[in-house]
């Protein structure tokens, strides 16, 4: 399945997208470190739209929450199709109370993600997972 990964720290996409492809959880990831990046090709519909995105929300210029702001009009053109996982390293319970307010957010994630929240995600998406012969069109 087409996966973004939209994370400031580079790190943290190395190690998130490693264990994605480790797990087998999707053929097709696109990294971005720059939320204004990613919502130009998500909004630019010259690609698929990816079924999963991993969205972290403290980044510089644009952070999680004005990518998601930013995505209102496009809103039903995506549910249903694109899943938002926000990805934080904060405990703070009114980014999950925030993250409720969002028809396409999935869920929140604390950082690190790990192989179990993988597996669960993968299991609600995997029958409409992209084939290993088609291209990636990151």
């Amino acid at each position: 399945m087409k996966t973004y990964l939209i994370d400031d720290d580079e790190l943290a996409i190395y190690l998130t997208e490693h264990l994605l492809r480790a797990e087998g959880f999707s053929n097709c990831i696109c990294t971005f470190q720059s939320a204004q990046e990613a919502l130009d090709k998500l909004v630019g519909r010259k690609q698929a739209i990816p079924q999963v995105v991993f969205l972290d929300l403290n980044m510089p210029l644009m952070d999680g929450w004005q990518f998601l702001d930013a995505l209102t009009p496009y809103q039903e053109a995506l549910r249903g199709t694109c899943h938002i996982y926000i990805l934080t390293s904060s405990l703070a319970l009114n980014d999950l109370e925030k993250s409720k307010q969002y028809d396409l957010v999935a869920g929140l994630i604390h950082k690190p993600l790990d192989s179990e929240e993988i597996r669960s995600i993968q299991s609600l998406y995997s029958d409409g997972e992209v084939g290993d012969d088609e291209p990636c069109d990151c």
